[in-house]
């Protein structure tokens, strides 16, 4: 299926027009400048109706994954722009979509699916948010509508300053608005949270003032130790010797990384679990009295600052295969419990999971351990067979979605030969055919996906359960986007600095 029947209203929505000329790296940086202004301005913008101090209580890792603040002009963030094109992905790699990707017509088209689809996701999530909100009792009376069309012409306005950014300025808009909304948690909550808590603990004096002092920027190191850990990584590589078949003495070599998929796949495979857990969870929690809905994913009823009861996932299938849906108890610090009371919890804490027979699961609330042994339908899971299922489920996400990455971003073994056999470059002491380049990218390609998709996945998971400021994925991502700019950069400044080099590589 090739969606050719959408030609008629692809033509109807509005584009970015590219530039005319190729813009130099400082015209990049200023029109960079710019996006980024725009973005941090609805940032800060709190949305009319909305009480922001009561929504930050809400989507913790949704504010920090997918830039966005709820509660603002951006609550939806950019959910839409990665959601619909994880779901493309899923129907191209599927073969559902028959659209060649190599030709430029259907790839444009392609493009303007996704963002087709953005946009009627953009539309159905500000309709979410303004509905939980609304159960949470955070929106005014009365002002339904202008908090959703509010949430809706941010969310449209961030699916064109990407779009804007990937024409006009340094990189993907994704990419900076991710890294922008980390930094802010990273040194707001260090302001905010870490440092009131550790002058806390040393004005209340005695013998551990000062270890609970340190203690007490515990998220801060472990947000250190990833960014150095994957700093590190970025730099682990094999490196391919190729020669440049049109000129003798030319040679260079082909790095391929370790991380060579970058941070996509937790990007990818995040937004799935956030999206069953807040979608599918959010519609069977109003399912009572079904033992099956329990089954999928159990949830209590938890009064929000206004004292609003808003239904919070407790256990089920849902909650053991996502790695975010940890209730109050076993959130670690700076959100959380502190770090002892905290793996304290995980070692000793259980989990409900109901079973889709036995009696009515109504009393659960009062006494799960008591319903479990009484009612006989109810199983009650260790905390720690959430932790290692979740992170199970994670890594399997992960690789998935490397694997489809690197083919819909055309760095698979064969597009990436071609690339090479179309600039002349070729492998030394082999003749100069795609086919030969492609058998030996093929030898290390899949295997270094698998592998650096598997190690974003536990490094993600490991920062995320220890508690790293900013969240976990959050720093992971930063670093993985940072680090790949920073290459961008380079190369870009080499470029203009070698006028052939750029006209013979473009």
């Amino acid at each position: 299926m090739s969606l050719e029947f959408l030609n008629p209203i692809l033509k109807f929505i509005p584009n970015i027009k590219k530039p005319e000329r190729a813009f130099t790296f400082r015209e990049k940086l200023e029109w960079t400048a710019v996006i980024m202004v725009a973005y941090f301005a609805m940032f800060s913008t709190a949305a009319i109706g909305v009480n922001p101090g009561q929504a930050q209580q809400l989507f913790q890792l949704i504010n920090v994954i997918f830039a966005a603040k709820i509660g603002t002009l951006i609550t939806v963030g950019i959910t839409p722009i990665v959601l619909s094109s994880i779901v493309l992905q899923l129907l191209q790699g599927s073969g559902v979509l028959n659209i060649d990707l190599n030709d430029m017509e259907q790839r444009g088209r392609f493009q303007s699916i996704q963002k087709l689809m953005a946009l009627v996701v953009a539309v159905v999530e500000a309709l979410f948010f303004t509905y939980t909100f609304t159960q949470s009792g955070i929106v005014q009376p009365g002002a339904f509508g202008i908090v959703f069309l509010q949430l809706m012409i941010g969310a449209i306005l961030i699916i064109y300053l990407d779009e804007m950014m990937v024409k006009y300025g340094l990189t993907s808009g994704i990419n900076l608005f991710i890294a922008g909304g980390v930094a802010y948690a990273i040194i707001a909550g260090t302001l905010t949270i870490l440092l009131p808590a550790a002058a806390s603990a040393i004005s209340a004096g005695g013998g551990t003032a000062i270890p609970q002092a340190i203690l007490a920027f515990g998220p801060l190191f472990v947000a250190i130790i990833v960014m150095l850990v994957s700093i590190y990584v970025y730099d682990m590589k094999v490196e391919l010797p190729m020669v440049f078949s049109q000129f003798r003495g030319i040679g260079g070599r082909l790095p391929i990384s370790l991380l060579y998929v970058s941070v996509m796949p937790v990007i990818f495979s995040t937004s799935l679990m956030i999206a069953m857990t807040s979608v599918l969870g959010g519609a069977i929690s109003h399912v009572t009295g079904s033992n099956l809905a329990s089954f999928i994913g159990y949830y209590t009823d938890q009064a929000s600052a206004t004292g609003t009861l808003t239904p919070t996932l407790g256990g089920g299938l849902l909650y053991l295969i996502s790695l975010n849906t940890f209730s109050s108890g076993y959130l670690p610090p700076p959100y959380g419990v502190g770090y002892e009371q905290y793996f304290s919890n995980l070692a000793t804490g259980t989990t409900p999971l109901l079973l889709p027979w036995g009696n009515s699961p109504a009393t659960i609330a009062q006494n799960p351990s008591l319903y479990c042994t009484i009612a006989n339908s109810c199983v009650l899971v260790p905390e720690w067979v959430h932790i290692i299922l979740s992170t199970a489920v994670l890594v399997i996400l992960c690789v998935i979605f490397g694997k489809f990455y690197i083919e819909m971003t055309g760095q698979n073994p064969k597009n990436v030969a071609d690339q090479l056999q179309s600039v002349g470059w070729q492998i030394p002491g082999f003749r100069r055919d795609p086919r030969i380049i492609e058998g030996i990218l093929d030898k290390y390609i899949p295997t270094i996906t698998v592998l650096g998709s598997i190690f974003v996945a536990l490094l993600a998971a490991f920062a995320n359960l220890t508690g790293a400021i900013g969240s976990g994925m959050g720093v992971l991502l930063t670093v993985g986007i940072m680090y790949g700019l920073y290459q961008q950069l380079e190369s870009q400044h080499q470029l203009e600095g070698v006028p052939a080099l750029d006209k013979l590589l473009s």
